[in-house]
């Protein structure tokens, strides 16, 4: 009952009651990191995947179908989203806190387990930390129209009670820069650890994808029982653009889609209106289509 009346209020009123009682989420200040106690026939080691990116695109839906795998392990109660790398911007990272992060992924022998946190992939910081705490992590990435995904962005950080201000707005334009941030992953993880997807390909067929995922996983073949197609469904409409505002924008990101479709040939920037007419972009820059089920160009 207290949970069904928490989703029902606004995000700011809902966070009052939830820090009333000592309740945050991992992105907040007042988390509490410390790794959850082991349960009977648990260990705790590196994750085995980790999703970075990005944020509304579809990240959640994805993370789900993954779960649905039987060789996947997920302790009730964890989030999805650990953040735990998210705050060591400018703080010191050694091992301890490499065994507090793997202290985060529980998991039974013969399964795989890993999180999703979508503002890992555009902080700068944390692919560094990242092949420092896991470094045979395999790397999910789940990009989305940037146009669209600015306005879902937006529409959340606004939702959940940020200020619509320059600030706000250039954030959630940051992140639309994928090839840039997938750029500084390349730095640090060689391209066959990494598995770029695209949301609109997923809702179009998602049992081929979601099986091009698990395979990258190093998963047995599985079929989940009906795959829900709905998703980023908000409680309300987006904020409104511009058609002005939203070409700039579409002008803003189309050479970094370019440059994207060059790391990730099977990507389908057609599926992108908000870009334009990009071409035949499997042929930019001399790539060809990718022979293996990793999602980045060698």
């Amino acid at each position: 009952m207290y949970r069904r009346v928490l989703r029902g209020l606004p995000p700011p009123a809902r966070a009052v009651l939830l820090h009333a009682r000592g309740d945050y989420a991992p992105w907040e200040d007042g988390f509490d990191f410390t790794p959850p106690a082991l349960q009977p026939g648990e260990y705790v080691g590196p994750p085995d995947f980790v999703g970075v990116g990005v944020q509304k695109g579809g990240t959640s839906w994805w993370f789900e179908l993954i779960l649905e795998h039987p060789g996947v392990y997920e302790r009730p109660g964890l989030p999805k989203e650990r953040h735990y790398l998210s705050r060591f911007c400018v703080e010191p990272f050694g091992p301890t806190e490499v065994a507090a992060y793997e202290g985060w992924f529980p998991r039974v022998a013969g399964t795989v387990t890993g999180e999703w946190t979508p503002d890992y992939f555009s902080y700068p910081w944390v692919a560094p930390l990242l092949a420092q705490a896991a470094p045979d992590a395999k790397i999910l990435v789940l990009v989305r129209d940037p146009v669209e995904r600015f306005r879902s962005g937006l529409t959340f950080r606004l939702r959940m009670g940020a200020p619509h201000t320059s600030a706000t707005v250039a954030d959630a334009v940051r992140q639309g820069f994928y090839a840039r941030h997938l750029r500084r992953l390349l730095e640090f993880f060689p391209a066959e650890q990494i598995l770029v997807q695209q949301y609109e390909q997923c809702r179009v067929d998602p049992s081929a994808q979601l099986a091009r995922t698990y395979a990258f996983l190093g998963l047995d073949p599985y079929e989940p029982g009906e795959i829900r197609r709905e998703v980023n469904v908000s409680g309300g409409g987006k904020v409104d653009l511009d058609p002005s505002a939203a070409a700039r924008l579409g002008d803003l990101y189309r050479s970094d889609a370019l440059e994207l479709g060059s790391l990730v040939p099977a990507l389908d920037l057609s599926l992108w209106p908000s870009v334009g007419d990009v071409g035949d972009v499997g042929d930019v820059g001399g790539a060809t289509a990718p022979t293996g089920e990793t999602g980045v160009q060698p």
